[in-house]
């Protein structure tokens, strides 16, 4: 899909990823509808791009504010939905606050299916649309430290999958992009130390924003970023037991670092 004119409403603009989304969007000549929860960031993002966008400050996970950004989207009409909504608490689960358990399943899994669900409809008076979720290489593999956000990425994944074969025959074209590490203020402090502990490759949030301009070009419905984190989706897939061995062997390292 060519972006220029398009209108791309995209939810969680304000993150790290998000913000890089939005540039590279901006760059494609696309009409963006930014949503975040922070005015003053929604703001400062406007003012970094080139071409008069649109932006709402909302929380979807509260049902009034997402259904305030569905109905402007009803009625200027949307090309295309990207959901880049996110949040992460990394701890042992033992030691997780309910409150946060629940925030990453509001958050990360049911804020973007009952926005898609609200927009489909409005996604299919076009000749042409998508939608985009952001997911995570934890949607694929289980990880120690992360149990409640990998149900939750586990979940958009399977959503996002069983939407793409529902949504088939129509106009709309669903991709599911996993990004691996990615350095943004989602991460804590803990979680940076852990990657560099265990040796993990990180991306900018500008190599995530080209690979969803990429998706939205391309043919393929799922994409992984990373290597070897991509063999490792292939691997957990096929021969679980041996990514279960591999990150069981570091579980001392990962404890230490999700010490409260």
């Amino acid at each position: 899909m060519d972006c220029r004119g398009k209108h791309v409403l995209l939810a969680g603009a304000t993150g790290g990823i998000g913000q890089a989304i939005a540039v590279e969007l901006d760059r494609a000549g696309a009409r963006l509808t930014l949503v975040g929860r922070n005015e003053e960031k929604l703001a400062g993002l406007c003012r970094r791009l080139a071409g008069p966008h649109h932006s709402i400050a909302a929380d979807l996970d509260d049902p009034a504010q997402r259904e305030r950004v569905a109905r402007h989207c009803a009625q200027t009409g949307l090309d295309v939905l990207i959901n880049a909504v996110g949040v992460m608490d990394f701890r042992l689960f033992e030691d997780q606050a309910p409150a946060a358990i629940e925030r990453m399943v509001q958050t990360n899994l049911l804020a973007p299916m009952l926005l898609c669900q609200r927009l489909v409809p409005v996604l299919k008076r076009r000749e042409e649309a998508a939608i985009v979720n952001i997911g995570s290489i934890f949607g694929s593999i289980g990880h120690p430290g992360f149990t409640a956000y990998c149900a939750s990425k586990f979940g958009l994944r399977g959503f996002t999958e069983a939407l793409q074969r529902e949504l088939h025959d129509s106009p709309v074209r669903v991709s599911y992009l996993a990004p691996r590490a990615t350095r943004t203020d989602l991460n804590s402090d803990a979680v940076t130390a852990l990657n560099q502990a265990l040796g993990n490759a990180t991306d900018t949030p500008e190599r995530v924003a080209g690979a969803v301009l990429k998706a939205l070009g391309g043919k393929r419905r799922q994409h992984y970023l990373g290597w070897p984190e991509n063999l490792f989706v292939r691997l957990n897939g096929l021969f679980p037991g041996l990514v279960h061995n591999a990150l069981t062997r570091k579980l001392h390292i990962i404890r230490r670092h999700a010490e409260p």
